[in-house]
């Protein structure tokens, strides 16, 4: 799926992990923690961004679809619509939870869905 800005190229996950995500004010508001896949169907469920805590004591990690990040190369980064306050009221999560159940057999991927206001791809 393309984002925004057109990206469609074909990245690693680990190039992604760490990468800085920001709001449209400019402002950094967390990280790529990781990258959730649905081994089954060959897609992304979401990726995980952190926030919050002190050298990830503390952090939770919210997971946020995909087609949301849009890479802007001037900021080494991704850039989301979200503000700051939206991201602290998202569902939020421990690590190991995304990915425990099979994220709850889709709960946490459709729970990110909804509250993103995304449409679904799977």
């Amino acid at each position: 799926m393309a984002t925004a800005s057109g990206h469609t190229s074909a990245i690693l996950a680990s190039k992604v992990k760490g990468t800085a995500v920001y709001n449209t004010a400019g402002d950094k508001i967390g990280h790529v923690e990781d990258v959730v896949l649905d081994k089954l169907s060959d897609h992304i469920m979401f990726a995980a961004l952190g926030f919050g805590g002190v050298l990830g004591v503390g952090e939770k990690y919210y997971p946020v679809p995909w087609s949301v990040l849009d890479y802007n190369a001037d900021k080494g980064g991704y850039v989301v619509p979200l503000s700051k306050s939206m991201l602290e009221k998202a569902p939020a999560y421990d690590l190991d939870e995304l990915t425990n159940n099979d994220g709850n057999l889709g709960a946490v991927r459709e729970k990110s869905y909804s509250y993103y206001n995304v449409e679904r791809d799977w």
